[in-house]
């Protein structure tokens, strides 16, 4: 009898040790790829004693919202540009204090057309229907510049550059940045405008593929966007994210993105 209390005595000592061990890390997260990315990570993290919560979301404003009332630890959604411009807009809140604990992975953005097979077939007065990001206009007119359609201010940053940089348009196209990015396939399923540009976590979220379904893609090389483990400045180091951040670097996890998602997001390892 006293054998058997010894031994149930240890093991409430045991399950006690490890509660006081583990950690829960409550990430917020796009559902593509973003959450499929993580769930490969949970189970790595579970045998460091890191319990992996994610949190799902639709947009590319709540993620914010979330990790500045502290309802999670870190979002996983978003580029530098992106969060530069979201610093931007709060500055002056203390709670807007953010900072990237790593880059993971780069989703090319895409240009589609149910009508044309390349942006020099865009026909005059074109209709470029566009996200709502100032931080997106960039990279979209980089695209745009690259296959001769436009032409950008001489020696203007291409990650600052905005459609009012543009000195050169023969074709008069029309960019319209004024959609949210998730109802940007939906226009492209209906055939609004002559083009329509989608951020790769949403095409792939509507069915479609990034790499073969645009008329156009960026490039992944030397890519400034690539999307980042956001936290409040100053978490970037504690070990349950630096943990998160170096399993999402591991090969296991980068070999998988590779092999899901066939070129329409890129691991990367900064």
């Amino acid at each position: 009898m006293k054998k058997r209390l010894t031994l149930i005595a240890a093991a409430t000592l045991s399950a006690l040790s490890f509660a006081s061990w583990a950690e829960t890390l409550i990430v917020g997260a796009s559902n593509v790829p973003h959450a499929q990315i993580l769930e490969q990570a949970k189970p790595i993290l579970a045998k460091e004693g890191i319990t992996l919560e994610i949190k799902p979301f639709q947009d590319y404003i709540l993620p914010n919202t979330a990790l500045a009332s502290k309802d999670i630890d870190a979002n996983y959604f978003q580029h530098v540009p992106y969060l530069n411009s979201v610093l931007k807009d709060h500055a002056g809140d203390k709670s807007y204090d953010f900072v990237s604990a790593g880059a993971i992975h780069i989703e090319p953005i895409g240009i589609y057309s149910k009508k044309y097979k390349s942006l020099k077939d865009l026909p005059t007065g074109g209709k470029i229907i566009m996200r709502d990001a100032v931080s997106e206009e960039g990279r979209i007119l980089a695209i745009f510049e690259k296959a001769g359609v436009i032409t950008l201010k001489p020696g203007v940053d291409k990650v600052s550059a905005r459609i009012s940089d543009i000195v050169g348009n023969p074709k008069k196209l029309q960019f319209l940045p004024n959609v949210e990015a998730a109802l940007l396939p939906q226009m492209y399923n209906n055939d609004e405008g002559d083009a329509v540009v989608i951020n790769a976590n949403y095409a792939i979220d509507a069915g479609l593929d990034p790499v073969h379904d645009p008329i156009a893609v960026e490039s992944g090389e030397n890519n400034p966007y690539a999307n980042i483990i956001t936290v409040r400045r100053g978490d970037e180091q504690k070990k349950e994210i630096v943990a998160l951040v170096k399993v999402l670097h591991s090969q296991p996890v980068q070999t998988w993105i590779r092999t899901q998602y066939k070129g329409a997001v890129i691991p990367v390892n900064q």
